[in-house]
């Protein structure tokens, strides 16, 4: 089983490990920092290196149990050791994209009882479902306000693990559904926003919502009665970049 290193450390984008199994395309390593493609977040990309050698990773995936590195011309074999970088900019801005979107979804579920139904991060744009009633787009400037104030305060984002029993005491059961993921996996990654909100997420986030920068509401689309799309922009750089 491949140790997923991007679960502790959001930030660590280079990193050593041994192929476990491997052909001309694909690569399993027994560590990764690699984020495979699921939960609205894109897969990353970048480079595997052996004996000087460069491998480009250009898709990431979990297959049958495995993370699976897509690499084409990869001829490595079990017992190499190979070093991994990530492609930085396009992991940091999911990473900056994803809190975004944890922030957006506490102010739609503390001003209008929302429920989020999904999301798409993307580099340019990301976008988020949700389920609502009486919401119209006359109240998109008071969202992104609110939303641009709470990352300008600057809080800390913390990411742990707590036991199954732990994690549902620690969350808003209407906002988070915890009772849906698998009662086989008895330990569940919350990702805090200190003084703001907790939440469950297998993702990849800021270590502050100042490094978000700040976001623009670049779209909004009715697909139902209760079924609402937002569509956001970071608008502002981040020291990060």
């Amino acid at each position: 089983m491949t140790e997923l290193l991007y679960l502790k450390d959001s930030y660590l984008h280079t990193f050593e490990a041994r192929v476990l199994r491997g052909d001309a395309s694909k690569v399993v390593l027994d560590r990764t920092a690699f984020y495979p493609e699921g939960g609205g977040q894109p897969t990353d990309t970048g480079t595997l290196i052996y004996e000087g050698e460069r491998y480009q990773v250009y898709k990431v995936k979990r297959e049958g149990g495995e993370v699976v590195h897509y690499c084409e011309g990869a001829e490595l074999k079990e017992g190499d050791v190979v070093r991994g970088e990530i492609d930085w900019q396009r992991r940091y801005t999911f990473m900056r994209y994803h809190t975004a979107l944890h922030i957006l979804a506490k102010v739609l579920f503390d001003e209008f009882g929302a429920v989020v139904t999904g999301n798409q991060i993307g580099l340019e744009k990301s976008r988020m479902d949700f389920d609502v009633a009486n919401f119209d787009r006359s109240v998109l400037p008071e969202i992104e306000a609110k939303a641009n104030e709470a990352i300008a305060q600057g809080h800390e984002v913390k990411i742990y693990t707590l036991p199954r029993e732990e994690a549902f005491e620690r969350v808003n059961p209407r906002k988070t559904r915890i009772d849906l993921i698998p009662k086989s996996i008895r330990e569940i990654r919350l990702v805090e926003i200190v003084g703001y909100d907790i939440d469950a997420c297998g993702g990849t986030h800021v270590a502050n919502t100042r490094e978000i920068g700040g976001i623009k509401i670049n779209s909004f689309k009715s697909k139902g009665k209760r079924n609402k799309r937002i569509e956001v922009v970071l608008s502002k750089s981040s020291q990060g970049d």
